[in-house]
């Protein structure tokens, strides 16, 4: 495409004929995600632990679209070598590391599994999939029109929460470090490497917070309102489409202003 050529609005967002893995898309905002992507027209592959919720959430997800469901264990650096074995091979265009964990406990009695677990699935596993799928990614991307890594970090890693969630903003922070350490390396290989930082949507790992103080979050928010599932798939299908081609190494936060304006305590 040349500078005086522009793209039309519907194919600015157009994923037709992508293909995605979304790790983590079988509920929360893993499914925000991959109903995001399927509605713009791609291919989209979820996994997470279970095999019963797999199918369930393809049963949900296959009235947008093209969708396959793996279970995976990405705690296990061999799973995620497995997963990536069955994906590369229909090739792959996106990759969203959303498979997360979290752990919330006093610092008197913060165990030491508690970081073994949670940096295993939220920083471990999204470099070890990047290794694995990086020759299938390679081969999709071009110059005009990369492929494409988002990592899904939180707002975590940019403010203090006031839970105590040591690991958790911890594997976060070096999560949105790695994305831009991964786009520095992988820009010239034509991948692009972006995270989004989210802030309070309803998912399984908010429950037992969003049911305690969702209104107080809310109330706070300069918004004044919780994420809502069309503000995921929006940054998602943004990331991954032609909109995004020249962006890399940013972290998004999509918090209702949450992180990014906070003031002191």
């Amino acid at each position: 495409m040349s500078e005086n050529e522009f793209t039309t609005h519907a194919d600015l967002f157009d994923l037709s004929g992508k293909s995605a893995l979304v790790t983590g898309g079988t509920r929360g905002i893993g499914m925000m995600i991959a109903r995001g992507l399927l509605q713009a027209g791609a291919r989209v592959v979820i996994s997470s632990r279970q095999a019963d919720v797999c199918a369930e959430a393809q049963r949900l997800l296959a009235e947008f679209g093209d969708v396959q469901a793996i279970p995976a264990d990405l705690s296990r650096h061999d799973e995620c070598r497995r997963l990536a074995d069955l994906v590369e091979g229909e090739g792959l265009d996106i990759l969203v590391n959303n498979a997360g964990a979290m752990w919330r406990e006093p610092l008197e009695t913060f165990p030491d599994e508690a970081w073994d677990t949670v940096l295993d699935v939220n920083l471990k596993s999204p470099f070890w999939l990047v290794q694995a799928l990086l020759p299938a990614l390679r081969r999709s991307g071009t110059a005009d029109d990369p492929a494409r890594v988002i990592n899904i970090g939180s707002i975590a890693a940019i403010h203090v929460a006031e839970s105590p969630n040591y690991s958790y903003a911890s594997s976060k922070a070096a999560l949105h470090q790695l994305t831009r350490v991964l786009a520095r390396e992988l820009g010239p290989q034509h991948v692009t490497v972006n995270a989004v930082a989210p802030g309070p949507f309803p998912s399984h790992m908010m429950a037992a917070t969003l049911d305690a103080v969702g209104d107080q979050i809310a109330a706070k928010a300069p918004l004044r309102r919780l994420g809502r599932d069309d503000d995921m798939a929006g940054v998602a299908v943004f990331l991954a489409s032609r909109a995004a081609a020249y962006v890399t190494g940013t972290i998004i936060p999509v918090d209702g202003g949450i992180a990014t304006t906070a003031s002191g305590t």
